[in-house]
């Protein structure tokens, strides 16, 4: 059975680039609840040889900082298809609204993703640097910022809010954060920081 699993998917992904044919095979994996699934097991799903997932990745936690990679590309994606407000905050917490809806999609698929985070793989991975540059587009110019914080605002705030971002992930990830309060928490972390950041003692809409 799992040999005709394998074949079948293989040939559903021929022309497919290599690498995301393995990361569709893991996100079936999660998706059917097994988490602790091994290289092995990726292969198989994959329709790949053993050494390929190494090849492509190095080991699962590079695979997971990949996959995590996707889910910000994917929030990239979105926002660029959404009719954007003016303001530059605005566009901060319609981000983070599309991030969460995203994430609660599968929760506890992605509950698994954000946890292997924090793990070390073969090499340093750029997932601060993608959501560092997710920031930095919702932010744009800075429509909205008062002007004389403007420039240090768009220097500094885009690390902070992937910061920030993360931090509460990582409670709700532990399941020391509910769903429904997650979306409340990311955006009360966004408005905290444009306040102080943008104009300290002002609302971030000046």
């Amino acid at each position: 059975m799992t040999r005709d699993k394998t074949r079948s998917t293989a040939t559903n992904v021929r022309g497919e680039p290599l690498r995301q044919n393995v990361l569709d095979a893991a996100e079936r994996l999660l998706q059917e609840g097994k988490a602790n699934f091994s290289m092995r097991d990726l292969a198989a799903e994959a329709g790949v040889s053993f050494a390929t997932p190494f090849n492509q990745f190095g080991n699962k936690a590079a695979l997971m900082h990949a996959l995590a990679a996707r889910r910000i590309e994917t929030v990239v994606k979105r926002f660029a298809e959404r009719r954007l407000p003016p303001l530059a905050a605005d566009r901060v917490l319609l981000a983070i609204d599309i991030a969460i809806a995203g994430i609660l999609e599968k929760p506890e698929v992605n509950r698994v993703v954000m946890g292997w985070i924090g793990t070390s793989g073969p090499a340093p991975g750029n997932i601060l640097a993608q959501s560092k540059a997710l920031w930095a587009m919702a932010l744009g110019d800075g429509d909205g910022l008062p002007e004389a914080y403007r420039e240090r605002t768009l220097r500094f705030l885009p690390g902070q809010l992937a910061f920030g971002f993360r931090g509460v992930l990582s409670f709700w990830t532990a399941g020391e954060l509910p769903d429904d309060a997650l979306a409340m928490q990311a955006r009360e972390v966004a408005e905290t920081l444009l306040r102080g950041l943008a104009n300290p003692g002002a609302d971030c809409h000046p």
